[in-house]
C-alpha cells in the first residue's frame, strides 16, 4: 500500500486515467464485449453515421490483455512522473490533444477502408511518452528482455523510424499511424507550452553521450 501511494502520490490524473483504462478495458474484456464492439473507432462513414464519441471512447478499450497491459505498463512507467513535472492541468490537456489527434489521423487516413477498426489508448500514450523524453532527456529505457537500458531519445527515433516503416508496409494489426501522430503532438505540445524544452532536451541528451558543458 505504501509504494501504491508513493506512485500515486501528485499524480492524480494519471491515476484516474490508468483505473479507467484498467476498469473499462477489463469489463469489455470479460463481462461486456459489445463495450468493446460498440466504441470502435471506424473511420469509414464516421460522419454519416455520427459515432464522434468513438475518437475519445476507443481510447480506453483494448484489443486483448497483452495490449492492455503494455499501454498501461507504459503509461505507468511514464505518465506520473510527467503529471508530477508538468503539474496535472497541463499533463490533462497533453493526454487529451494526443489522444484526438491520434484518433483525427486515425480517422483521416483510414476513411476510406470499410473493414478497418482501431481501439487503445496507444496514440495518447505515445505522446505522454515523447512529452516524458522531452522533460526528462537523459532518462533511459529498459525494454525486455533486452539486459541493459537504451537512452529514451535513441528510442524515440527509433521508435518513429519503424512505425513510419511498419505503417507503410501496413505490418501487423497495430495502429502504426497512431502511435506517429501520438508521438508528434507530445512533442509539438512540449514546444507550445514550454519554448524551448525540445531543442534543451537534445542538447541535453547529447551533453549526456559525448560530455561537455
Amino acid at each position: 500500500m505504501d509504494t501504491l501511494l508513493r506512485t500515486t502520490a501528485g499524480a492524480p490524473a494519471a491515476t484516474l486515467l490508468l483505473a479507467a483504462i484498467l476498469v473499462v478495458s477489463a469489463l469489455g474484456l470479460t463481462r461486456f464485449p459489445a463495450l468493446i464492439s460498440s466504441q470502435l473507432l471506424r473511420p469509414h462513414g464516421l460522419a454519416r453515421r455520427g459515432d464522434w464519441h468513438t475518437l475519445v471512447t476507443s481510447g480506453f478499450i483494448h484489443a486483448d490483455l497483452m495490449h492492455l497491459g503494455f499501454n498501461a505498463f507504459t503509461f505507468w512507467a511514464f505518465g506520473f512522473g510527467l503529471e508530477r513535472a508538468l503539474g496535472t492541468p497541463l499533463f490533462v490537456l497533453l493526454y487529451a490533444v494526443g489522444l484526438l489527434t491520434s484518433s483525427a489521423a486515425t480517422a483521416v487516413l483510414h476513411r476510406r477502408e470499410p473493414g478497418y477498426a482501431s481501439l487503445g489508448a496507444s496514440g495518447a500514450i505515445s505522446a505522454v511518452l515523447f512529452a516524458s523524453i522531452v522533460v526528462f532527456p537523459t532518462a533511459s529505457i529498459f525494454i525486455l528482455p533486452l539486459p541493459f537500458p537504451i537512452p529514451a531519445p535513441l528510442f524515440a527515433v527509433a521508435y518513429l523510424v519503424f512505425s513510419v516503416w511498419a505503417s507503410r508496409s501496413r505490418t501487423g494489426r497495430i495502429n502504426h499511424d497512431a502511435h506517429i501522430a501520438g508521438a508528434l503532438a507530445g512533442v509539438l505540445f512540449m514546444a507550445v507550452v514550454a519554448p524551448g524544452s525540445v531543442g534543451r532536451a537534445v542538447s541535453g541528451f547529447f551533453r549526456s553521450v559525448f560530455g561537455g558543458g
